[in-house]
């Protein structure tokens, strides 16, 4: 099928950035500087390898920030079972810190270049992968007309477009077809989602799922977990989780609110981004609440009422400390986070109204009843002091919470069935030119 032509904005976008490079690069230098890079991996930003290419197939991985990334473990597993190697590429350096722990064995880590064509280029040029798997909504135009350039396979999993992308690309239809149109195929989390694609040109559409479901859920020193446990036994602790600007504000206002009621409570406040552990403090002050943060060796200890958890990749530890959990980015507009997990972890989960990229999830669980909607920090405080009086409605809420998720499971399979013809494609083509493959592994 004859693919659109690359459009004037596209060409203009490519033309931009391949002039741009030094802002780039003083873009990367500057961000760095802010701790928002690591600079000793900044090369991997220009496409320049950290790590030598894997003999054999090899499959690219892209999700750009933790959750994208860790819902890519399971098809990571599976490509190496179907004797690939993998390379994950992140975009984030959070990402990268826990991907990085998470890996299997026949699977590498590197950071995803910046879209600029000649970066991208000497990115491919070592890599040489010969199927590329991108996660979510990580349209890049100069990475996907490089890999259509080359004949690489990509596709796209865990799909995802919410309303407002849409009407974004509605704007531009033309090259929104010309990107979509070079997509393999576009594996989408829901029926939305697929509708969305499919009007904005992108030829094969399929629901598969989401990916998250599938996850195995976040690990947790045991050592910690003893130690902390032993430290709260007998308090009552709930953790407000992955939380925004104006959020922790809110939380600090139920724990002053709460705390008549329950003088031994702790609530544990984990900000979406660690390095604003300085705020969460500042919020907890301002109401007289004494506080301690984990990121400087503080603990928990009898007189702290709220700690400040701003660390990376922790939050498998503290779900397991609490049975109640609020979801952040739901109180404020940024689309809630990922439920699952928590879930999954058994804790109940009070969210806020802003549920917009999870919105089937949160749907399930509330009317299951394995979480709570509320609107303010009003009632929040309220709904926390209800559950946190009754706890023996966890248990039931918790059981609901995971009854409703098991409906949503097993992307992880379908996912794979769709990889797999492309898989016996490529081991094909490689038998063809007398190239190295691996044994086939039961699968």
């Amino acid at each position: 099928m004859r693919r659109p032509s690359v459009t004037l904005p596209l060409q203009a976008y490519r033309a931009g950035l391949r002039i741009g490079e030094p802002a780039l690069t003083g873009l990367l230098a500057w961000r760095a500087q802010r701790g928002k890079e690591d600079p000793l991996r900044l090369p991997e930003r220009r496409g320049l390898p950290g790590r030598a290419r894997p003999v054999g197939p090899l499959a690219w991985m892209h999700g750009a920030s933790v959750g994208e990334a860790l819902s890519l473990i399971g098809l990571v597993e599976g490509m190496i079972a179907r004797g690939f190697s993998v390379l994950v590429t992140t975009g984030t350096r959070a990402a990268a810190e826990l991907i990085g722990s998470r890996l299997p064995s026949g699977a590498v880590h590197q950071y995803m270049p910046l879209d600029a064509p000649r970066w991208m280029a000497r990115f491919l040029d070592h890599w040489q992968p010969d199927l590329a798997v991108i996660a979510e909504s990580e349209i890049w135009p100069n990475t996907i007309l490089a890999l259509d350039d080359r004949e690489i396979p990509l596709i796209l999993v865990n799909g995802r477009m919410s309303e407002r992308s849409f009407h974004g690309w509605e704007r531009c239809p033309r090259t929104a077809k010309a990107l979509l149109s070079r997509i393999a195929i576009c594996l989408t989390q829901t029926q939305e989602d697929g509708e969305r694609f499919a009007k904005l040109g992108a030829p094969r559409v399929s629901i598969a799922g989401n990916l998250k479901f599938d996850a195995p859920v976040p690990p947790a020193d045991p050592q910690q977990l003893a130690y902390l446990g032993a430290m709260l036994a007998g308090r009552p602790v709930w953790v407000a989780a992955s939380t925004h600007p104006g959020e922790e504000a809110m939380v600090a206002y139920a724990h002053a609110v709460l705390k008549a009621r329950f003088p031994q409570l702790l609530t544990i406040i984990a900000p979406r981004h660690p390095a604003r552990g300085a705020e969460v403090v500042a919020c907890a002050d301002a109401l007289g609440l004494r506080s301690a943060r984990r990121s400087t060796g503080g603990r928990p200890h009898p007189s702290v009422e709220v700690y400040v958890a701003d660390t990376i990749g922790e939050l498998g530890l503290f779900y397991r400390l609490a049975p109640l959990v609020f979801l952040g980015g739901s109180l404020v507009s940024r689309g809630g986070q990922n439920p699952i997990e928590p879930v999954r972890l058994d804790t109940v989960v009070l969210h806020g109204p802003h549920t917009e990229n999870f919105a089937v999830i949160y749907s399930a669980l509330d009317r299951a009843g394995g979480a709570l909607p509320v609107r303010d920090g009003v009632e929040l405080a309220a709904v926390a002091g209800e559950l946190l009086g009754d706890p023996g409605r966890f248990g039931g809420m918790m059981q609901a919470g995971q009854s409703a998720l098991q409906p949503f499971e097993g992307a992880v399979a379908r996912t794979l069935a769709v990889l797999d013809p492309f898989v016996a494609q490529m081991k094909l083509q490689r038998l063809d030119r007398g190239g190295p493959v691996r044994p086939l592994a039961r699968v």
